[in-house]
């Protein structure tokens, strides 16, 4: 991958081919964007048909213009596009940016066009964006480059923008420029046909100006690559993303759990993988973008108040601790130090109300105190600007301390903007991010702590097991994909289960009614008789499950019953009773282009009536697997409720990456159930499992 990508976000020259001297025209509208936005370089209208563009000379071909062109727009119709990117592989041009649509999105001979100008363009080194595209902005004043036909101007700021979605793009940063936010670079590349989502952000990533990266995708080429690149991307600046298909009805004929219940990936476990902060509301990630872009980040989730006004504090709180976070105590003597600096009427605690009436002198020495008290990571601010305040030198206090405290501060700021100006001037300059209300300020500052958890996080430990025995698994599946079976036998189930070592309760198949009471006696009583069929999926619904059996004489008569039940087809796999423990749910879905998708969860009906489950991409670290077991409700029955016993987690732990490693070893495993699994003690037993191909 080059990632290299200057002639694209930092033209010298742009040269743009369909320039049009109609006023409703994307291709008079990139001239006059590029003009009103006034880029740094020469630009070219291409147009045989006339002599000038909104007063630019325009020329009958690429080939005709005088100077040299690190970029060129392609807005003409397709069939005329692969001969375009050839005169512009002739001219030396470095990027192309295809605005024009109806390429693969419309079909066979849409591709074969895309293709075509796609061979060309490699041919002479060319990188493309598009096609079916709006662009990219670069908002440096030493580059100023406006190559798109959307209609806001952003202003120089710190956060980058990349959509594949360009109607995404737009509305995020329009609500940016709304709120009175710079950005850095936009970048929407449409059908992503060379220059990819990955690529954009990886450049971002290396970008000094860059301090938050905003990213909406609803595909991605290449997953793992992503991840990889994303991972060294969060490691230095956050990235936050806004997920998109989370209702889609994925799998509603699936023959397991995992299955139904994964559906079609959400593109909510590749950001997890690839460390980026998600959002389900594009209002909470613009807000979150402000805060990342402007502040330090946090060392903990401890949070200290000042405010002005009862109210908003209680909300705030509120919000605050259901976001996790914790509001400990002022410590005695801070408490000390504010008695003596306060307004008599001020609340000393946190939070700290140093009450409407304070002014510059009361806010300097309540962030002075606040900033210093070690158990503060960072100081949340409610501020209303009361007209008997001098205000504006109460906000100079809150950014000369917010600059020199090394901790991030987020203000719920009240007032009306207009008549403030003053104050609402200083805080922007200061990059105080500020919002209308308590509950939207305490979710910002979440964002910051949501990212330090993620930069702190420990990357884990991938283990690979020697013991297994892969050679049986392969030649198990073997055996069934030359069959062209997609549902193993309990038999070949169980066998691959042995052979990766994962706890499976004693167990043998046979075909007759008259050979089950001697497996049974083999086994030890009591025993679960289980009807083996291709054609059963949930056994129970059939009753083609029976636990609990006692002795010879009811196993007998129990297999007599399901094989006049369901068929002589029937073979009956008999496996030893496991006395009842915590019901637990271990699954894997394989992901095209991804890998497997690996499920935690109660078991049993609960995973059926609670889906109380946790998801996560293969390979599976130790630290991703305890984050799956304690994500989940239902993680206080984990641990042990009320003085009872929790599972053994080591080994928990344990069986999620063996069935991780299985996974990765063997992609013809489409859907694995290990449901329910047993934890009773100190062991966890496989009671039941399923696996398709």
């Amino acid at each position: 991958m080059n990632d290299n990508l200057d002639s694209l976000f930092k033209p010298k020259s742009v040269a743009l081919i369909g320039a049009s001297s109609k006023e409703l025209s994307i291709g008079n509208v990139i001239i006059k964007n590029l003009l009103h936005y006034q880029f740094r370089g020469p630009v070219y209208p291409i147009n045989p048909k006339v002599d000038e563009i909104r007063g630019l000379k325009a020329y009958p071909s690429i080939l005709d213009v005088p100077g040299e062109i690190d970029l060129a727009h392609i807005v003409i119709p397709p069939p005329f596009v692969p001969a375009e990117v050839e005169n512009c592989g002739k001219k030396g041009v470095r990027a192309i940016i295809v605005n024009t649509a109806g390429f693969k999105e419309m079909g066979t001979e849409g591709q074969a066009l895309e293709e075509d100008f796609l061979a060309r363009a490699k041919k002479y080194g060319i990188r493309v964006v598009g096609p079916n595209c709006q662009g990219i902005i670069n908002s440096d004043p030493a580059v100023n480059a406006y190559c798109n036909f959307t209609f806001t101007y952003p202003v120089p700021g710190h956060i980058s923008v990349v959509a594949q979605s360009g109607g995404v793009g737009a509305v995020i940063m329009q609500a940016f420029y709304d709120m009175g936010i710079g950005q850095r670079m936009y970048a929407s590349n449409g059908n992503g046909s060379d220059v990819s989502i990955t690529e954009i952000l990886s450049y971002y990533g290396k970008d000094d100006g860059t301090r938050a990266i905003v990213l909406y995708a609803e595909s991605l080429q290449n997953p793992q690559e992503f991840i990889t690149i994303s991972r060294g991307v969060t490691a230095r600046k956050p990235v936050l993303a806004i997920t998109a298909g989370r209702t889609e009805k994925g799998a509603e004929a699936s023959r397991s759990h995992i299955g139904g219940m994964a559906g079609s990936i959400s593109m909510d476990l590749i950001y997890k993988k690839a460390g980026i902060l998600t959002f389900s509301s594009q209002e909470d990630l613009c807000h979150a973008a402000v805060a990342l872009s402007s502040q330090p980040i946090p060392r903990g989730n401890k949070v200290g108040i000042i405010t002005n006004t009862g109210g908003p504090s209680v909300i705030a709180i509120d919000e605050l601790v259901s976001c996790g976070l914790e509001i400990p105590p002022l410590s005695e003597e801070a408490a000390e130090v504010l008695n003596g600096t306060m307004l008599e009427s001020a609340s000393i605690r946190n939070p700290l109300d140093v009450v409407a009436t304070a002014g510059p002198p009361h806010f300097k020495s309540a962030f002075e105190v606040m900033l210093k008290e070690p158990q503060y990571d960072s100081i949340y601010l409610n501020f209303v600007t009361p007209p008997f305040v001098d205000c504006e030198n109460v906000a100079r206090e809150i950014v000369t301390a917010a600059k020199s405290g090394g901790k991030p501060v987020v203000c719920n700021y009240m007032t009306d903007k207009e008549k403030w100006g003053g104050t609402s001037r200083i805080l922007k300059e200061g990059e105080i991010p500020c919002f209308d209300f308590a509950e939207t300020a305490a979710r910002a500052l979440h964002s910051l702590v949501r990212y330090h958890e993620i930069r702190s996080a420990k990357p884990g430990l991938v283990k690979t097991f020697s013991d297994v025995d892969k050679e049986t698994v392969h030649t198990i599946l073997l055996n069934a994909l030359s069959q062209k079976r997609e549902v193993l036998t309990a038999a070949e189930v169980y066998g691959i289960l042995e052979a990766y070592r994962l706890p499976v309760a004693l167990w043998k198949v046979v075909q007759h009614v008259n050979e089950v009471a001697e497996a049974a006696t083999g086994i030890g009583f009591p025993v679960v008789i289980k009807a083996d069929s291709e054609e059963i999926i949930h056994k129970s619904d059939v009753g083609g499950v029976v636990i609990n059996i006692q002795d010879a004489d009811e196993a007998t008569r129990i297999a007599d019953t399901m094989r006049k039940k369901l068929g002589d087809g029937v073979h009956f796999f008999v496996q030893k009773f496991l006395p009842k423990g915590q019901e637990l749910i271990i699954g894997a879905k394989a992901v095209e282009s991804v890998g497997h998708v690996i499920m935690f969860g109660l078991g049993g009906i609960f995973v059926e009536i609670l889906k109380d489950v946790s998801f996560t991409i293969t390979p599976v670290s130790d630290t991703e697997a305890i984050s799956m077991i304690s994500s989940i409700k239902a993680a206080p029955l984990i641990d042990g409720y009320r003085g009872g016993k929790g599972i053994n987690k080591k080994k928990a732990i344990e069986i999620i990456q063996r069935i991780s490693m299985l996974g990765t070893d063997f992609p013809a495993i489409k859907e694995l159930d290990l449901n329910p699994l047993f934890a009773t003690g100190d062991e966890i037993c496989v009671a039941d499992a399923r696996i398709i191909l």
